[in-house]
């Protein structure tokens, strides 16, 4: 544990801001596998989410640019 006062609001803020990305990190795969698992009624509406949070966790820097333009691709050649 840190004794000085910033290092000490450090290991605060890192932990809470772990959380956040961990939990769009999250949403991010289950969206994506639910996309790809999809049935044709509601199929475009779960691409769309999908699409969406591959772009929101890419603008975080959660993954990388290339990495969200590559997912995304592989579910518009899915869909």
């Amino acid at each position: 544990m840190p004794n000085i006062k910033s290092a000490i609001k450090r290991v605060k803020t890192n932990a809470s801001s772990q959380s956040q990305n961990a939990q769009t990190k999250s949403k991010m795969r289950t969206a994506v596998k639910k996309a790809e698992t999809a049935t044709d009624e509601n199929a475009k509406e779960l691409l769309q989410s999908a699409i969406k949070q591959v772009d929101k966790a890419a603008s975080k820097g959660l993954i990388h640019k290339n990495t969200a333009a590559r997912k995304k691709a592989q579910l518009m050649k899915k869909a």
